[in-house]
């Protein structure tokens, strides 16, 4: 009876094993997948976002949100995302870590 009870043991553990694993990859990717839709969600439009709202991309502090607004009122919508590194103080290392951050839509 223990040899019975002891290898049910086994198994049911085994399995438990296994199912805890595959929850935990099916989780991951699951985890993955809503993390990719929230970044291209929640990428700023650098033609329409305030001085606020540019603010919230990691490394652009207010000077810099100002200076993009700015530039964008004298010289135009955008017409792409590198056209960023024109504003003054933007050069390609900034573009390099906000590139996956920022969007361009010229319509209004």
């Amino acid at each position: 009876m223990r040899k019975l009870v002891s290898g049910l043991i086994i198994i049911i553990s085994v399995f438990a094993l296994s199912m805890t694993s595959t929850f935990a990859e099916t989780s991951s990717k699951t985890d993955v997948g809503k993390a990719a839709t929230a970044q291209v969600a929640s990428k700023i439009n650098i033609n329409k976002a305030t001085v606020e709202q540019l603010m919230e991309i990691k490394g652009i502090g207010e000077s810099y949100a100002k200076r993009i607004v700015e530039y964008r009122e004298k010289n135009g919508p955008f017409k792409n995302i590198e056209d960023i590194t024109k504003v003054q103080g933007i050069g390609t290392k900034t573009f390099d870590k906000i590139k996956d951050l920022i969007m361009v839509d010229a319509s209004k």
